[in-house]
């Protein structure tokens, strides 16, 4: 069994519980050593991955912040983190099928992730439902997948610009809707996002490890590399604040923090 086709089966998947289902086992087999890695297949770009024809995609500004003191501003916000965590699975899907002269090691962490924002997903999905609302019930957006395919042709890139960008931004934000929520009383929702922050912080330094990688390989100075990357792929814009102390334990260094504050101003 090929690890390449298998990711690829996984990620144009279309029904959610299924994927969720092929991530989990795509971890446990490669663990398992069930797999090998025969690139002899042209990898190919893919547009539009596996999902369901719900959620309806929109552009961010279209999709409407609600307060969380109703029940339906409460189930938005969850919908919208189930969404974040289930384009989170293709994009750790892709990453194991687009890139394929990485060390074994790669492909255990990115089925990890998999597998692990599989759980996310699955955890959110059933809060939704237990108040009476199904993922795909309210719009989306679609940035998350735009980003993967704007970096397509470079693990060096990706590794730069989804975990370390796109999803530690994740980490910066987390903890305010975490206060929020426990304000309006959803402490049900808090214990499933603990186990959200705690993830994603090594899914980040997983990527912080592998774009360092590709750094050494190409005798590339990380700092400097990483900040370029910012001014061409996203013209120097990042938003802030920062969670400082979980992007450090995400890879993160206090020379690289200090460049992000600064880029802020």
């Amino acid at each position: 069994m090929n690890i390449y086709d298998a990711a690829f089966s996984a990620l144009m998947e279309q029904d959610p519980r299924l994927k969720k289902k092929k991530a989990q086992q795509l971890y446990t087999d490669w663990q398992a050593r069930k797999y090998t890695r025969d690139a002899a297949k042209p990898v190919e770009q893919i547009i539009v991955p596996g999902r369901p024809e719900k959620p309806e995609l929109v552009s961010p500004q279209h999709v409407k912040q609600r307060k969380l003191t109703s029940e339906i501003g409460l189930a938005t916000l969850i919908h919208a983190i189930a969404h974040i965590e289930f384009n989170a699975i293709n994009l750790a899907l892709d990453a194991v099928y687009r890139f394929r002269k990485m060390p074994d090691q790669y492909y255990t962490d990115w089925l990890q992730v998999a597998s692990e924002e599989a759980y996310h997903f699955s955890m959110l999905s059933e809060r939704l439902q237990a108040l009476g609302y199904d993922y795909g019930d309210m719009p989306a957006h679609n940035g998350l997948w735009e980003m993967c395919i704007q970096t397509d042709t470079d693990v060096m890139i990706r590794m730069a610009l989804v975990p370390r960008v796109l999803e530690a931004r994740g980490l910066d934000v987390t903890p305010a809707m975490m206060k929020k929520l426990t304000s309006a009383g959803d402490h049900k929702t808090v214990s499933i996002l603990n186990i959200i922050l705690r993830d994603e912080i090594g899914h980040v330094r997983i990527g912080s490890h592998w774009f360092k990688h590709c750094c050494a390989e190409r005798d590339l100075e990380p700092l400097a590399t990483f900040r370029q990357l910012l001014i061409d792929h996203m013209n120097g814009s990042l938003r802030g604040p920062f969670y400082k102390e979980a992007r450090l334990q995400a890879g993160f260094t206090e020379e690289e923090m200090h460049e992000l504050e600064k880029m802020l101003s």
